[in-house]
């Protein structure tokens, strides 16, 4: 009897012991920390940095090149026109664009991102790089 009072004498201190310091680190819970969200800063040059995937690739530096040269608007032309449930639709180099759409058309110069403006009978207005330009038809 004596071994059994001792055992149950030792477990009562254990629990007595070790609950306060459970106890006392819940208290102490930090609030939480917003999460980390990474940043990554395109390279302008191959000194800069370079695609991890694919480093022998040019590509992150060739659009920044190409969208600083000039558009020569004599390779955009427009090859359809038609009306479409009231509204106005042209096809700008195998790319039809309504008032309003935005997109990529292939140049003799490489890609060029246009916004139309607006649409005549006769007269396509498209935004190219920040500037107006009409392409007649």
């Amino acid at each position: 009897m004596k071994t059994f009072t001792r055992k149950y004498l030792w477990i009562v201190m254990a629990i007595a012991v070790v609950r306060p310091v459970f106890a006392e680190q819940s208290k102490n819970v930090p609030a939480k920390l917003a999460p980390a969200h990474s940043v990554f800063v395109m390279p302008a040059s191959p000194r800069e940095g370079r695609d991890p995937f694919f480093p022998e690739s040019t590509r992150p530096f060739e659009a920044t090149v190409s969208a600083s040269h000039a558009v020569e608007m004599t390779a955009l032309t427009v090859k359809g026109f038609t009306i479409m449930n009231g509204h106005p639709m042209v096809i700008i180099n195998n790319h039809s664009f309504m008032v309003g759409d935005e997109g990529d058309v292939l140049a003799t110069g490489g890609r060029v991102h246009l916004k139309c403006l607006e649409i005549r009978s006769d007269v396509a207005i498209v935004e190219v790089n920040g500037l107006r330009h009409e392409i007649h038809f």
